[in-house]
């Protein structure tokens, strides 16, 4: 695969949807002017949203403005969540859990399934073919991504220690050039750029969802949480209808998607077909779910100190 074929994923996966309905002003909210958004590039499900102003046109009578943000992955949302930079955002597993042990004033929102998103790949000539291949070899990955923790996940399944393998943190641009030349063994990436990478060859050692039950989350700053639970309501009943219509509409959104960014549409029909695209309030399996990944990366020494993910959790009531 030539490299600008992976740099062209970097606009990646998303979710585009129906134009929400109009809500009446909310008392607190009306002195609001603008929600900011973090948006990945990358994979965030929020890029078509962005893209068909969906939560424009749905605020636009209470005159509350949309600004988004762009970022290549998860940590820097939640980074500039925790420095009031951000109000509301979308990750995987892991950063919201990198970010609480870090002590960032954020709140989980709501959970989406996260289903086969990511994976393991290899060179199609490579000697690895079982992650107990992977002893010795040298892995890219995201620090503090969801991949991150897919990969020790992966490892762990696979009877590795974290020490049994040379991890290299590259952020995905990075991780692109790096595999393209070979000076990486083996990539933990995510969609669109898993899509990507096996359209050009690439092979898939291991899904996540072979190591673990991953979900992503919709997180938002403490204090929009707070101040304007109303509001936070509305923008996630919102995303919940605009999930809705992806799920029935999953060609349409590859193409909205591929029309917006040039992703390869086929590798965007292969990633949005294999997509979650529902949401759900949290629950008691889904906070032991992220639990038991904090659990393992306090083990693993990858955060400073144990954290308890219930402690963070605000909980949406759908509105319908």
């Amino acid at each position: 695969m030539h490299r600008r074929d992976f740099l062209s994923a970097g606009l990646g996966a998303a979710l585009g949807g129906a134009i929400a309905g109009v809500w009446p002003p909310l008392a607190h909210a009306a002195e609001l002017k603008e929600i900011r958004i973090g948006y990945q590039k990358a994979a965030g499900i929020l890029f078509a949203v962005k893209q068909r102003q969906t939560l424009e046109n749905a605020f636009k009578v209470q005159n509350i403005g949309v600004k988004w943000v762009e970022f290549q992955f998860g940590p820097p949302i939640l980074e500039a969540i925790a420095t009031g930079n951000v109000d509301f955002g979308f990750t995987g597993d892991a950063p919201p859990i990198f970010a609480q042990a870090a002590g960032a004033n954020i709140v989980y929102v709501a959970a989406l399934p996260a289903n086969l998103i990511e994976g393991i790949v290899v060179h199609p000539d490579s000697p690895i073919h079982t992650l107990a291949d992977l002893k010795g070899k040298t892995i890219g990955v995201a620090k503090a991504s969801s991949a991150h923790n897919s990969t020790v996940a992966a490892l762990e399944k696979a009877g590795l220690s974290f020490s049994d393998v040379k991890v290299i943190y590259l952020p995905p641009a990075d991780a692109v050039a790096a595999f393209a030349r070979g000076s990486i063994d083996a990539w933990a990436v995510w969609d669109p750029y898993l899509a990507v990478a096996e359209k050009g060859g690439a092979r898939v050692v291991s899904f996540n969802t072979d190591v673990e039950k991953p979900y992503q989350y919709f997180l938002a700053a403490k204090s929009f949480a707070q101040d304007d639970p109303a509001l936070l309501t509305q923008l996630i009943d919102i995303l919940a209808k605009e999930l809705d219509w992806a799920r029935a509409n999953r060609a349409e959104l590859a193409q909205t998607i591929h029309d917006a960014s040039g992703v390869d549409l086929d590798a965007l029909l292969k990633a949005e077909q294999r997509a979650g695209l529902t949401v759900e309030p949290l629950n008691d399996d889904i906070i032991a779910n992220q639990q038991a990944s904090a659990d393992r990366f306090f083990k693993l020494g990858l955060i400073p100190k144990q954290i308890a993910v219930r402690d963070i959790v605000w909980k949406w009531t759908p509105s319908s």
